[in-house]
């Protein structure tokens, strides 16, 4: 009797174990920190990847600078002659972040705002609306293509930092 007891105390202790295996490699980890997974609720479902989210290249992967028609003059145009200044007092820094596929299209938006000291800080509406769309209107993002991997264009992050203050935008980075 204790043979069995002893065996079935075993046997639920060993499936209990599985069980807790199976939720730690469940939880889901990014593979590099900023990477933007989907999200349904605020993502353009038409937008789609040529590749998987784990081949996504990051900017860092390659130095070949703003791969954008007419390259940074051209995103300092764009945004001189679209962008109209709002009544604000906040001066700062506004990131937006997100993803060129393979065919140069624009996705999965991501916006993060920080004043002077660095610290998160939320923009007025006017403002990080306005961003955003302009952003997502740009249509002279270009592929990025790597020597090493045979010229095969690639989806890659992208990003843009602009200096905020009192409503204008005082400098596009990078």
């Amino acid at each position: 009797m204790n043979k069995i007891l002893m065996s079935f105390l075993c046997l639920s202790i060993g499936m209990f174990s599985c069980n807790e295996i199976k939720d730690i490699e469940k939880e889901p980890y990014l593979r590099w920190v900023g990477d933007i997974q989907f999200d349904e609720e605020i993502d353009n479902p038409d937008f789609k990847l040529c590749y998987t989210d784990n081949n996504v290249r990051q900017y860092f992967n390659f130095s070949k600078g703003v791969q954008y028609k007419g390259e940074k003059p051209a995103i300092d145009k764009y945004f001189l002659e679209n962008y109209k200044p709002t009544e604000s007092k906040q001066i700062g820094f506004l990131r937006i972040r997100f993803i060129v596929n393979c065919k140069g299209e624009t996705g999965r938006f991501r916006l993060k705002g920080m004043g002077q000291d660095y610290q998160p800080m939320a923009f007025d509406k006017s403002i990080t609306d306005q961003i955003l769309s302009l952003s997502k209107k740009m249509d002279g993002w270009l592929p990025i293509e790597m020597e090493e991997m045979n010229n095969t264009p690639w989806d890659y992050y992208q990003y843009l930092i602009f200096k905020i203050d009192r409503g204008n935008i005082i400098e596009i980075m990078p």
